[in-house]
């Protein structure tokens, strides 16, 4: 047995889930993404998205509404036919229409232990908010922000220097085989839905550049925290003198280690950083236009001696 499948994603955290559907058989009799972006070295190039490329590379039909509003848009999508819509970070929100559009409706892979952390960043705010643990989540989609019965569950453990990049590759993997193991027990008509529990729930915001600033003035674990949550997109950043000059240096990596001293303060020559309360040690940064450095490499073009404030 197969099934008939729209798919609809966007980045490449999607496309290990499309690949694995295409795999096990499966007709995808649609494609959906999001139109192509200005990209490219200066923004002048219109770039298809990761799941647009790798659709093409397979021969699958691709579609790029900006929205559903059109009638036209929501008939076409109903006279596909399908059995089911799998959704994997889309980006658009779906109205009734599209998520009533198919025989089973649609099931979204979500990269939380819903319902923490619904919403746009799950993967950058559970490292920041310090969690030991997240995993992906196959649900039934609904009119709300991911609020719909759960379907299937997989835990994944956040070790403690481990970054949102780190996380984030996982966790693709981790959910391509899970919608595959969720589209086996639909077909058997073996795939229970739960509800989402009504406590604990908490949103995952889009990352705001207000937020990208490393404040040595809090504590140690909160500074790592953001330092591994925002790497390596955005990047957690600092403000560093570079011959005379104030140049921004992301900091893509950091571990806990022991110090005291005035926070911002750089207190030894490997990098430890004094927090408001501990220090932090900082393992890999970049400077703008350059490529990532481990911090013995970014030091030899840039000694930062002890006593340097970083702001």
């Amino acid at each position: 047995m197969s099934f008939r499948i729209i798919f609809m994603g966007t980045p490449e955290f999607s496309v290990p889930t499309l690949r694995t559907l295409v795999d096990a058989g499966h007709r995808i009799i649609a494609v959906y993404t999001q139109p192509p972006r200005p990209g490219g070295r200066r923004g002048l190039d219109l770039q298809k998205s990761p799941v647009h490329q790798a659709a093409e590379l397979l021969g699958l039909p691709v579609f790029t509404p900006v929205n559903f509003k059109e009638p036209e848009e929501r008939e076409r999508f109903r006279a596909f036919n399908a059995d089911v819509a799998v959704v994997v970070a889309y980006g658009l929100l779906l109205p009734e229409a599209i998520l009533n559009g198919t025989r089973n409706g649609c099931y979204n892979g979500h990269a939380s232990l819903l319902p923490r952390w619904r919403g746009a960043a799950p993967i950058q705010r559970a490292i920041m908010a310090g969690d030991e643990k997240t995993g992906m989540m196959v649900m039934k989609m609904d009119k709300g922000l991911d609020t719909g019965p759960v379907a299937l569950t997989r835990e994944v453990e956040i070790g403690p220097n481990m970054t949102a990049g780190e996380l984030h590759d996982q966790l693709k993997h981790v959910g391509a085989k899970s919608i595959g193991e969720a589209m086996v027990k639909l077909e058997m008509g073996d795939l229970p839905l739960t509800p989402q529990p009504q406590e604990g729930v908490l949103y995952a915001t889009k990352i705001d550049k207000g937020e990208t600033r490393i404040d040595f003035g809090r504590d140690a674990r909160d500074v790592h925290n953001q330092i591994r949550g925002l790497s390596p997109v955005p990047g957690a950043w600092v403000e560093v003198e570079i011959g005379g000059n104030p140049e921004r240096v992301k900091v893509l990596g950091s571990e806990l280690a022991d110090g005291h001293g005035p926070a911002g303060e750089v207190l030894t020559d490997e990098l430890v950083i004094a927090c408001a309360s501990g220090a932090v040690r900082l393992t890999r940064l970049q400077k703008a236009g350059g490529k990532p450095l481990a911090a013995a490499d970014f030091l030899r073009g840039t000694p930062l001696a002890r006593g340097t404030r970083l702001a």
